[in-house]
This record gives C-alpha cells, sequence and structure tokens, in this order.
C-alpha cells in the first residue's frame, strides 16, 4: 500500500500586496492637479486649432455669423408673412429686398446729406482749427506758434517719408474692398437661405449626432435661437434711442453732419461697452473742429447724459431682461473677439456668449431635452445678479415645424 498522502494544516488567508510604484508617494491633490492639467491643456489647444480655422475660413465664417444675426432681426418679419399665407421663398425675398431698401435708402440720404454740407464743412473745419491754434497758443497750455509750426512741418515730412507704405495699404485696401463685396453677396445668399430654410437647417445638423443627443441639442438650440432673438431686438432698440437722443443733440447744437454721425452712433452700439463711447468721441472732435471748444463741451455733456440712460436705464430694462451676462463676462469676451476677428469680432463675440450661456444652462438642467416650464423666462435670459419680482411673462411659441418635433419624427 502507498502511504498517505500528508495534507498539510490550514494556516488561513493570505494577505497579496501589490508591489509599490512611483505614484504610492504621490500626493493626492498632485494626482488630481495633474489629471486637470492636461485636460485644461487639451482644452486650450482644442480652442486654439478652432480659432486657427476660423481664422483660415473667415471670408465664409465671418458673413455667415452677420448673416445669423440679421436671420434673428428679420425673421419675425418672415414668420408673419409665412402666417398669413405667403410661400416661404416668397417671404424670405420679401423680408430680404425690403431690408436692402430700408439699409441702401438709409445710406442714400446719409451720403446725400453730407455731401450737401461738405463745402460749408471744410471751411468750418479750417476755422476751427485755426481757432484751436490760437487756443493752444494763448491758453494755459502756452504753447508758441513755433512748436505747433514744427509739429505740422514734422508730421508733413513723416507723411512724405511713408508715401510707399501708404501707396501700397491703398491696395491691401482694394484687395480688402474685394473682400467686402464678395462677403456682402455671401450674406445676402446666406440670409436668404437662413429665412426660408432655418428650420430644417437646424433639423439636419441636429440628425447628424447621436440619437441620444438629438432632442436635447434641438431644443438647446430653440431657446439659443429665442435668446438670439431677445438679444437683436434689445440692441437694435437700444441703438436707435442712443442714436435719436444724439442726433437731436447734434441738431439742436446746430453742429454739421448730425444726421451722419447719428448713424454712427447707432452702427456703435451694436458693440457693447466701447462702440457708444467711440462714436461720442467722433461726434465730440467734429464739434470741436467745427464749432469750437465750447460746442464740443456741451456735446459731450449730451453724449454722457445719453450714455448715463443707456447705462442705467435702458440696458437694466430691455438688455437685461433679454440676456444675463456679467459686465466682466461682455469685456472679454469683447477684446477675444477683437483680437481673434477684429471689428467684426467684436460684434459678434457678446452673442455669440450668450448663446453659448443660454445652450449650456438648458443642457446641465435638462440633460434629456425635456422643455422648460412653461411660467419660466427660457434659460440665460433672467437676472442672475439680483432676485427681483417680476411678472411671470408669457410662454415663448414653438416655431412652425418646430425642430425638436422633426427630431422626434425620426
Amino acid at each position: 500500500m502507498s502511504a498517505a498522502r500528508a495534507v498539510p494544516p490550514f494556516a488561513g488567508p493570505v494577505e497579496v500586496r501589490p508591489a509599490s510604484t512611483v505614484e504610492d508617494g504621490i500626493p493626492r491633490g498632485v494626482k488630481v492637479a495633474g489629471a486637470w492639467a492636461w485636460r485644461i491643456v487639451l482644452f486650450i489647444l482644442a480652442a486654439y486649432l478652432l480659432l486657427k480655422v476660423i481664422a483660415a475660413l473667415r471670408l465664409m465664417v465671418i458673413p455667415v455669423a452677420v448673416a445669423v444675426l440679421l436671420a434673428a432681426l428679420l425673421e419675425p418679419v418672415a414668420g408673419w408673412l409665412r402666417r398669413h399665407g405667403l410661400h416661404r421663398s416668397l417671404a424670405a425675398a420679401i423680408v430680404l429686398v425690403g431690408g436692402l431698401i430700408v439699409v441702401f435708402g438709409g445710406l442714400g440720404v446719409i451720403i446725400y446729406t453730407f455731401i450737401a454740407q461738405f463745402d460749408n464743412l471744410s471751411g468750418r473745419v479750417g476755422e476751427g482749427l485755426g481757432e484751436i491754434q490760437r487756443w493752444l497758443a494763448s491758453g494755459p497750455l502756452h504753447i508758441s506758434e513755433k512748436q505747433l509750426n514744427d509739429t505740422v512741418s514734422s508730421l508733413e515730412k513723416q507723411f512724405t517719408a511713408n508715401r510707399g507704405a501708404l501707396t501700397s495699404g491703398a491696395l491691401s485696401t482694394a484687395t480688402t474692398l474685394g473682400e467686402v463685396a464678395t462677403g456682402f453677396f455671401l450674406v445676402l445668399f446666406t440670409l436668404f437661405f437662413f429665412l426660408r430654410d432655418g428650420g430644417q437647417i437646424w433639423a439636419f445638423l441636429c440628425r447628424l449626432l447621436p440619437r441620444q443627443a438629438q432632442l436635447p441639442v434641438a431644443r438647446a438650440g430653440h431657446y439659443s435661437w429665442y435668446t438670439l432673438v431677445s438679444y437683436v431686438r434689445a440692441t437694435v432698440l437700444v441703438a436707435f434711442v442712443d442714436a435719436l437722443g444724439i442726433g437731436i443733440g447734434l441738431a439742436v447744437l446746430r453742429i454739421p453732419l448730425a444726421l451722419p454721425l447719428a448713424a454712427l452712433v447707432f452702427l456703435g452700439a451694436f458693440i457693447p461697452v466701447i462702440g457708444a463711447t467711440l462714436s461720442g468721441t467722433v461726434a465730440v472732435l467734429v464739434a470741436l473742429v467745427t464749432n469750437g471748444p465750447v460746442s464740443a463741451l456741451l456735446v459731450l455733456g449730451v453724449v454722457i447724459a445719453v450714455q448715463q440712460l443707456e447705462g442705467h436705464v435702458l440696458q437694466p430694462l430691455i438688455m437685461g431682461r433679454a440676456v444675463a451676462l456679467h459686465p466682466l463676462a461682455v469685456i472679454l469676451a469683447i477684446t477675444t473677439g477683437v483680437v481673434a476677428a477684429g471689428i467684426v469680432g467684436g460684434l459678434v463675440a457678446v452673442p455669440l456668449l450668450a448663446v453659448g450661456n443660454t445652450a449650456v444652462r438648458y443642457l446641465s438642467e435638462h440633460p434629456d431635452g425635456e422643455p422648460t416650464d412653461e411660467s419660466e423666462e427660457p434659460p440665460g435670459v433672467e437676472n442672475t445678479d439680483e432676485e427681483v419680482d417680476k411678472p411671470e411673462p408669457e410662454p415663448e411659441p414653438e416655431p412652425e415645424g418646430s425642430v425638436d418635433e422633426e427630431i422626434k419624427d425620426q
């Protein structure tokens, strides 16, 4: 017989310890910071690449952005025409042609006013510059006539020395004018189809996403569009009040080019914070060189009064209900837009931020794409700085051919 195999006694569970690694000695806070660091670097890299792509395609991106803003302004009119029986193509064409008539008609009046006052203006500018020169010589600065003449001579020499650069700049301006003309026709073409097929275009873009993301993104786009329409309406109203107030002040003070300057104020108001200030400065300078320092001070008072009215009454009452953005966010957005794409970048930066704010807040609060409470305003338009008692707004009606309905039907 074979000997029985000896069974070793049970020694209990055996603890297996993993081999130590370098990460064991790294504090948890450092690990978390490192995990965030490489993700932040990826975000910055993605933003940089996006800006490079936008810069390379600026001749397409900028006209499309301008067309979106114009569509937000004109879509209510096109929608009203469609609801009264007009075909969508005819409604879009009528709105587009009507907008062109208004714009070019206003430009024609402004150009005619400038040409009609040009001869008188040139003489008054010469007199105004002479008065300013005399004030500099006899005023508190006590600048001698020799110093003034030396300054003028230095400017003339610099102009002569840089004539070649000015010529090349003129050629560059001609190229820029060609790009502007191309962009203008691209804006018209894009705007027509946005007014005609905006809902269908958004539905097509949403269908490119994964199925579970289609409805949330569609509804986020709907509320973002509501924010953009409200922003554009409020901006136009504020710009009109600014231009009307400053234009009336210029007309009462008999400042030349009151109508063109009021138009400049209207356009400048579309760039928040800094636009009205720059256009008001131009009005003050025109008053200074045409009517003298006293008129310039009076115009400065008018500009300050209108801007105070805008900052303390119009912006909180009208713009505050359209979109809730902190002033610091507005300034940083404008600066980034100007650096990235010039004046047009500063123009579209704030509405882009407002649209993004609405979309992000909606998706964070309604990740499954459910509609917001009808008794609430769409996300991103309520005032977040302070709680105030406001009457409940009427619910925003769903647009014709709602995008989320098209998504549900897929």
